[in-house]
């Protein structure tokens, strides 16, 4: 075992050009507008999703100032996700991420979806408009991804094979429709879907590394996985290891910034303490989502 790195946010840029890296992707960070971002920054500062324990979000810092923390970390590309939490929402998110990503060149255009009426039109017209990438929350959705009301969507997203970063495993709290059983039935009915995994399905780690085996086109993202935070409440296995290095094309970098309760950097350090080796983080950290996302 070598010796571990140490990083805080000011040397995550100079560690990925160590690595020969430009900069870095990360498909899993939050924009949304003004008074959404400040209603989930008052639910972590509340009870939050970790009932007992204290979520201090570590950037509550204006849009602006997020935007150029990220550019100086070295944040070259970032998907600016949103997600409804009930319906009559999504359409409206979907016109927001639309004008941040025209704003922001740096941002891949994200949409969402909700199981309503017309969900499959806004859907389509997201798709039309520039999406390049969904993100689906069951857990804070509390809905079905069975629901045949997005039958359509799941069939849409399938052809045009645009990613969807789908927050299904059942951590920090789990749902109704959290774990690996509700989405392997949508992957069995569509499973030629690109789904990103969020937080590795933590905390069913192993049944969702599986379907990253299994099916073509399911990928993981590293959202908060093997930080302290995370490893405190939800360790990944010491024994899964190696699957991290045979799937190592399928990983992909995702931090939760700015909703974290530690600094962005520890993200980095985690994985790279992981000593998978330089050609596994540039994979991770760049390569793999510069493919997916065709860059």
């Amino acid at each position: 075992m070598g010796a571990k790195i140490s990083l805080d946010d000011s040397g995550v840029r100079g560690y990925a050009a160590s690595l020969g890296l430009s900069g870095i992707i990360d498909l899993h960070v939050h924009f949304m507008p003004d008074n959404v971002m400040r209603k989930v920054w008052e639910y972590f500062a509340s009870a939050g999703p970790l009932i007992g324990s204290t979520w201090h979000v570590k950037y509550r810092l204006g849009e602006q100032e997020r935007i150029e923390l990220l550019a100086e970390m070295g944040v070259v590309r970032y998907g600016a996700l949103c997600y409804p939490h009930k319906a009559s929402m999504a359409q409206w998110l979907n016109d927001w991420s639309a004008s941040f990503a025209q704003a922001n060149p740096a941002s891949f255009q994200s949409a969402t979806f909700f199981p309503e009426s017309g969900v499959e039109s806004y859907v389509r017209d997201a798709i039309a408009s520039g999406a390049e990438l969904f993100k689906a929350h069951l857990q804070v959705g509390k809905y079905d991804p069975r629901d045949e009301l997005l039958d359509g969507v799941w069939k849409l997203l399938q052809d045009t094979q645009i990613p969807v970063v789908i927050h299904c495993g059942s951590g920090p709290a789990p749902g109704e429709f959290t774990g690996p059983g509700p989405i392997t039935e949508v992957l069995d009915r569509f499973p030629s879907l690109t789904l990103i995994i969020a937080h590795m399905g933590n905390p069913d780690y192993e049944a969702f590394l599986d379907l990253a085996a299994i099916y073509p086109n399911v990928y993981l993202d590293t959202t908060m996985v093997f930080t302290n935070f995370t490893e405190a409440s939800s360790p990944f296995p010491p024994r899964l290891r190696n699957q991290l290095l045979t799937l190592g094309d399928k990983i992909l970098l995702g931090s939760d910034f700015p909703n974290i309760p530690y600094c962005y950097a520890n993200q980095i350090e985690a994985l790279a303490n992981l000593e998978l080796g330089e050609t596994w983080m540039r994979k991770v950290l760049y390569e793999n989502a510069a493919r997916l996302m065709k860059l």
